[in-house]
């Protein structure tokens, strides 16, 4: 329910006659009136379920009133399990067309975590239409885009799906009253790095430890001192938040410090209020804030207290440490170490995973002999049913083993294929300048996106965008798109991005090319977000972000490998619901 949530919460359901809200599982639901609203993801698992719930009606002869809300549309293949199960007939159909969700001022997200895996490891084009559509709406109030630009095959995908929807169903605004200049489309698979390297933002931080889903954290009683846990919506209406969010998280304490005492300040006012007309102002305009600014303050300092501990207890410096050296390429015996001690002490399964792809991807595959040797230290460890998570991981590029270019194969499809999947991550590392070389690197005070990761890497994904606003374009980065996933493209309109001079539209000109909407393909990261943040800051322009879910190292390994016993608990991404209304 966690999206919907963002529309209309639970409380606002009953207003309009909802009896009681259920989580949509597998077995029997008996309880309930005569009428029964399902509002779920068009999947198959859920038709069966909901399927078996009907069934169970039947057999016990209780009748009532179907009826299935598909989000955000529905598929053939639906009605096709309804119709095998013998319940088709039982049930009606309606669509909600959820498109882009505001999780903050700068943030859209469609809050779909199983695009990624559906997309890029079982080429499953179902979700396509829907980003392509929430592009059309999108351009169909605010004008179209008049400079597109776009790296990976899903990217094209979109860009051709877009034109299609458009010419069936009308084009949006004229360019000149266009409100974004430009939209850069971003496969997920261009850059994995960035995804897997652990952020040190508050916010990265936040989600990393405790998972932010729809915008929403929830923190349990010993982070905010009561006995029951609470959910807190984080977005820059809380105005703690919004100072600490993008900060490395060094100086968070310190800010949080310097605000705990200007809030005591703010209540020690009440004390040299010598009049009535002076202590009503007080309470009716300052008091309510403070006692809000109190509450959140509380939050976040419990919450940063917990980082740290969480920090402490995973060894958080040392896989940072290691991290890093996998970036810059340095001390790779020291890794390999950490690594294989990682796996033999049977870590949590994401964390050595995580640092296993990221050695794959930093030094383009691994050698056979490092290949194997880890690969089967990981099976002996945590089980050979895990076989299948390194072929998943292999199919995506994650984990892979290097070839020689004297290496022939029988077939040249799969020769073709993995060249396509092989990391060049030292190629664009080098070009784009993506280590800095500096020794003293300041956090506090960033010049630079590497602030996000402590000054050792700035953002692949952040950098290219940066490149392709500079350049108008792909020209002049040919050795970089050479060597990245899928082709890419650029659609451009406007020939300048400082309007016409002498226009009487100029003002407005000017205002949407500095404008980008940037999508990304498959899951974005707070890192990410934090990023481009302060590039905007930095080059003036004002970056919307849109993704199809916010995601991080964790969410990515999570979505990829399979669920065994002896695994990790996985959160289950899937925010079905059934509702039951009177």
């Amino acid at each position: 329910m966690r999206p919907l949530d963002r529309i209309a919460g639970a409380l606002l359901l009953k207003q309009h006659g909802v009896d009681k809200i259920f989580k949509l599982e597998a077995g029997r639901l008996q309880v309930g009136n005569e009428q029964r609203f399902y509002l779920v993801r068009p999947r198959m698992t859920t038709m069966k379920f909901i399927a078996d719930h009907i069934n169970a009606d039947k057999l016990g002869n209780k009748t009532r009133k179907y009826k299935i809300i598909f989000v955000p549309r529905k598929l053939y293949v639906c009605e096709m399990i309804l119709e095998q199960e013998g319940v088709y007939g039982d049930v009606t159909f309606e669509e909600f067309h959820l498109d882009l969700i505001p999780l903050d001022r700068d943030i859209l997200s469609l809050e779909l975590p199983e695009f990624f895996p559906t997309y890029f490891l079982e080429g499953d084009q179902t979700w396509v239409h829907t980003v392509a559509k929430s592009l059309v709406n999108l351009q169909t109030l605010f004008g179209t885009i008049p400079n597109v630009y776009g790296q990976g095959r899903c990217a094209q995908n979109v860009m051709d799906l877009i034109k299609v929807l458009q010419e069936n169903e009308g084009q949006g605004k004229s360019t000149v009253n266009n409100e974004i200049g430009h939209l850069i489309l971003l496969d997920r698979d261009v850059d994995y790095v960035t995804v897997l390297a652990s952020p040190v933002t508050y916010e990265g931080l936040l989600d990393e430890i405790f998972g932010i889903k729809s915008g929403f954290c929830e923190f349990d009683g010993e982070i905010t001192g009561a006995n029951k846990s609470t959910r807190l919506l984080l977005s820059h209406e809380d105005d703690i938040f919004e100072d600490i969010r993008n900060k490395h998280f060094s100086h968070v304490f310190t800010y949080l410090s310097t605000k705990a005492k200007q809030l005591q300040a703010g209540y020690d006012k009440r004390h040299t209020l010598d009049s009535i007309n002076a202590m009503k102002s007080f309470v009716a305009n300052d008091l309510k804030g403070l006692k809000q600014q109190h509450k959140s303050l509380a939050i976040h300092i419990g919450a940063s207290e917990m980082i740290m501990k969480k920090k402490i207890a995973m060894d958080f410096e040392k896989q940072m440490k290691t991290e890093h050296n996998l970036l810059e390429g340095v001390d790779l015996k020291e890794s390999y170490s950490y690594i294989e001690e990682l796996i033999c002490r049977q870590a949590l399964l994401n964390i050595p995973l995580k640092l296993l792809c990221l050695l794959s991807l930093t030094q383009s595959g691994l050698p056979p002999k490092d290949f194997k040797f880890f690969k089967t230290l990981f099976l002996q460890s945590h089980g050979y049913e895990h076989l299948i998570n390194f072929h998943k991981l292999k199919k995506l590029g994650l984990y892979v083993e290097q070839q020689s270019a004297l290496e022939t194969s029988s077939n040249i499809v799969d020769k073709m294929a993995s060249l396509q999947k092989k990391s060049n991550f030292k190629i664009v590392s080098k070009k784009l300048a993506l280590i800095p070389r500096v020794d003293d690197y300041d956090v506090r005070n960033p010049k630079d996106m590497a602030y996000v990761f402590s000054g050792a890497y700035i953002p692949f994904s952040c950098r290219l965008v940066e490149e392709v606003l500079f350049r108008n374009g792909w020209l002049g980065l040919e050795d970089i798109t050479k060597v990245l996933p899928g082709t890419n493209f650029a659609q451009i309109k406007a020939k300048s991005v400082k309007g016409k001079a002498g226009s009487t539209t100029s003002i407005p000109q000017a205002a949407s090319s500095r404008t980008v909407l940037v999508y990304f393909l498959g899951g974005c990261t707070f890192a990410e977000i934090a990023a481009l943040r302060l590039l905007g800051q930095i080059k003036g322009y004002r970056f919307i972000i849109a993704t199809t879910a916010i995601i991080n190292g964790n969410g990515l390994i999570e979505s990829i490998v399979e669920k065994f016993d002896n695994m990790i608990k996985l959160d289950n991404p899937s925010t079905t619901q059934t509702s039951k209304v009177t």
